[in-house]
């Protein structure tokens, strides 16, 4: 006998997936309180432990996105996974100790929008003036993490973070990478309305090609940061700003345009500084700084001690002493960590070499996203 029942039939109804998703959401809610309890419970035994034992661990924070990662089927995008595992963690490390980290300012930049990647929104964030200061203020202890830029994919090393890190105390705890991203922002809700644009000169720079060819006509005003250009383009009737989301209150302003950046493949690197060294978390990355007499075929052998062990170096970089016309300093990222045996008997080699100063810059986890 055919059934001649109606498939829309079965299908359930708005109001039943509401109510299952909102059962959904108190088992959510109540898990998260469970492990923030636990959480809890971690923090009291690192106050019964030692004094110098570290609240913040990033290699433990990288190994459970990268567990997560691991186990992650969808539909819910990966990225998304990951934004929301970064607050969770953020809220739970709050409640053993709140932490403070200072960043390259000001407010609404790119090391901004690091800080916050990288510690989500419970810690305390605030932003200093001068690469000088985020190094002064974790070196005086008034924060416990500073985040600093240090690299762009196209424009090279910033070097001045590379000076600050050669007489520095403080190790490298951790990497952030960022994509290059710009907008085109107004209060004004129609393209054809915007009569001038605000930005910081390098931003209004790197969005050079596609102002040109949609707004030639428009003028251009630089300011010196992006906070900056907010503020003066708040005052004035058919302006708009060039900024990141996280410069542009969305209650105040209007996405005109997303993504006016010319390159999509730009990206910024910054780097996380604290007092002492993350353990291992099975994908790290090492940063030394090395320098030598010089002599021919020094640096050929200095790089050939890596090369024997098969360590894959990610990145070298030359850059004057300060201290000697034509005398260089070398940095180099590696791939392991530094307590890893074949990185370990490699950096003891490398010290043994009579005329060699060598640094070790730091030891932590490569990115996780």
């Amino acid at each position: 006998m055919t059934s001649t029942a109606d498939p829309e039939q079965s299908l359930p109804t708005l109001d039943t997936l509401r109510q299952a998703i909102d059962r959904i959401d108190d088992h959510i809610h109540d898990l998260l309180m469970e492990r923030a309890e636990r959480v809890r419970q971690v923090g009291a035994l690192k106050e019964r432990g030692p004094t110098d034992i570290s609240f913040y661990r990033p290699e433990r924070e990288a190994l459970i996105h990268r567990r997560l990662e691991a186990r992650h089927r969808g539909p819910l995008p990966v990225a998304a996974l990951h934004r929301i595992y970064r607050e969770i963690i953020s809220a739970s490390l709050n409640l053993e100790r709140k932490l403070a980290v200072v960043y390259l300012g000001p407010e609404a930049t790119f090391t901004h929008q690091a800080a916050i990647k990288q510690f989500g929104s419970s810690p305390f964030v605030f932003p200093v003036r001068t690469i000088d200061d985020v190094f002064h203020e974790v070196e005086l202890r008034r924060a416990d993490f500073g985040v600093a830029p240090i690299e762009n994919s196209t424009e090279g090393m910033v070097h001045h973070t590379l000076d600050r890190l050669i007489d520095s105390p403080l190790r490298i705890w951790g990497e952030i990478y960022l994509p290059v991203t710009h907008g085109l922002f107004s209060r004004e809700t129609d393209l054809a309305a915007v009569r001038v644009i605000y930005g910081q000169p390098t931003v209004i720079a790197q969005c050079h090609a596609w102002l040109a060819s949609h707004l030639s006509h428009v003028a251009l005003k630089e300011c010196a940061s992006t906070a900056a250009a907010v503020w003066e383009a708040r005052q004035e009737v058919g302006a708009a700003v060039i900024a990141c989301e996280l410069a542009a209150d969305p209650y105040e302003w209007n996405s005109l345009v997303p993504h006016i950046e010319d390159r999509a493949d730009n990206e910024n690197r910054f780097l996380v500084i604290g007092w002492e060294m993350p353990a291992r978390s099975g994908q790290d990355k090492t940063s030394l700084m090395f320098s030598f007499r010089d002599q021919p075929g020094f640096l050929h052998q200095v790089l050939g001690i890596f090369a024997h062990r098969d360590l894959n170096l990610t990145r070298i970089e030359s850059r004057p002493s300060q201290k000697k016309a034509w005398d260089y300093l070398f940095f180099i990222d590696l791939e392991g960590h530094q307590e890893d045996a074949p990185v370990a008997a490699a950096l003891e080699e490398l010290a043994a070499i009579p005329g060699v100063e060598v640094k070790i810059l730091g030891s932590y986890p490569r990115k996780v996203l």
